[in-house]
């Protein structure tokens, strides 16, 4: 019998599988942080080659592969990409064979950026050829804060369990650091790059943690996607801060990239931020890339750099102060 996808309603939930039944594959980092945060890391069965967190879920059977070669400088990875996506051809593949093996219940994926994982589209053709699949197709498609808590609500419901005390824990968390940081005087202008050449600023979500850790974002509109600038832009606004959040990059990627495309432009140091060290790298693919809990830790992230007598304990992993001299 061919796959069917059930629509995701009220009505499921009365004839919802109880939670041992349940067999859940995540094709997207946050929504295995999602399913994690909801107390159903056990339920999972499977997830995306890029799920590696909670760590107890890199031993789960692995779903998707990319197209292309995830290495290399920020212009190679991009040029890669946009030969794929002029081609009209997917940046990931699904294993159907595992999909199907696995038997899954749910199957969580999204449709915010073809770029970053898998899409609702590819996921619904992809289960359409399982044979004796049933499985319950949930797309999320967060843009800001508020839509991660309904992200968690929407899983929450579709599974039986409930997340009032898990959105709660996390909504306290951001209320806290709020409050903490815009008690303080300083208000720095600020710069989240996401790609760094081509040169990309962060949008949806970051725009709104910049604000709530108080500082004021320069580039990017809350809820929208991040939009591509020029250098004369950066230039022309002259940040306070700079922090570097390349999409997919670890800490150590994030500083090679860096120097390589940023620290080499022949204005860079003419930049207030460069000239008074407060340009920082963060790993972003752990934290700001992801749009699930640990938006919460991202948020905890800016309040630490931007006001230094806020201690958090992310500096040194999390983020770190590039070397400009």
């Amino acid at each position: 019998m061919a796959a069917t996808v059930a629509a995701l309603s009220q009505s499921t939930l009365t004839n919802v599988m109880p939670n041992a039944d349940l067999r859940i594959i995540s094709l997207i980092p946050s929504a295995t942080e999602i399913v994690a945060a909801l107390g159903l890391e056990g339920a999972l069965v499977g997830r995306s080659h890029e799920c590696d967190y909670p760590p107890a879920v890199q031993s789960l059977p692995i779903c998707t592969a990319p197209n292309l070669n995830p290495q290399g400088t920020s212009r190679e990875i991009h040029d890669r990409v946009e030969d794929l996506l002029q081609s009209a051809l997917s940046i990931y593949r699904i294993d159907l064979d595992t999909l199907e093996h696995l038997q899954p219940t749910h199957i969580l994926t999204q449709a915010q950026c073809e770029v970053c994982a898998v899409s609702l589209a590819e996921v619904e053709a992809a289960v359409a050829q399982l044979m004796n699949c049933s499985a319950q197709i949930i797309s999320l498609q967060p843009a800001v804060l508020d839509d991660v808590w309904a992200d968690l609500r929407r899983v929450a419901q579709a599974v039986g369990v409930e997340s009032d005390s898990a959105i709660t824990a996390l909504q306290k968390r951001v209320a806290a650091c709020q409050q903490k940081a815009q008690a303080l005087p300083h208000c720095p202008h600020v710069a989240c790059i996401e790609w760094t050449e081509p040169l990309m600023a962060a949008g949806n979500w970051v725009p709104e943690l910049v604000a709530l850790a108080g500082g004021e974002n320069l580039f990017g509109t809350v809820g929208q996607h991040s939009p591509w600038m020029q250098w004369d832009e950066l230039l022309q606004a002259d940040p306070d801060v700079v922090v570097v959040m390349p999409c997919g990059f670890d800490l150590e990627q994030t500083r090679a990239s860096a120097i390589a495309d940023l620290a080499q432009h022949p204005h860079w140091h003419t930049l207030k931020a460069v000239q008074q060290g407060q340009v920082y790298l963060t790993d972003g693919n752990q934290y700001f890339n992801r749009p699930g809990p640990r938006l919460v830790d991202s948020l905890e992230i800016l309040a630490e750099i931007f006001h230094p007598e806020l201690k958090y304990g992310y500096e040194g992993w999390g983020w770190v102060r590039l070397q400009t001299a």
